[in-house]
C-alpha cells in the first residue's frame, strides 16, 4: 500500500475516491474518524491509500483532474 493523497478536505477525498473507483482502482481511506476522536474538528488530515501496482496510474488520474498528490 502506498499513500496517494493526504488532505484535511473531505470533499477532495470523496472526489478522488469516485474518480479512482470509476477507473477500477481500489482505494482505502485512512484516518477518516481520527479528527472526531481527537476532538480537533477536522484539523487532522485523512489519507487515501492504493495498492503499490496502482499507484502510478492513480497519480495520473488525479493529476488529470487537477488534484495535487504532493509527491
Amino acid at each position: 500500500m502506498k499513500e496517494l493523497l493526504r488532505t484535511t478536505d473531505p470533499t477532495v477525498i470523496a472526489f478522488a475516491t469516485a474518480l479512482l473507483e470509476g477507473e477500477g482502482i481500489a482505494v482505502f481511506p485512512l484516518d477518516v474518524h481520527m479528527s472526531i476522536l481527537d476532538g480537533s474538528l477536522g484539523i487532522l488530515p485523512q489519507r487515501l491509500m492504493v495498492a503499490d501496482r496502482d499507484h502510478f496510474i492513480a497519480r495520473a488520474v488525479l493529476a488529470d483532474n487537477d488534484i495535487p498528490t504532493g509527491q
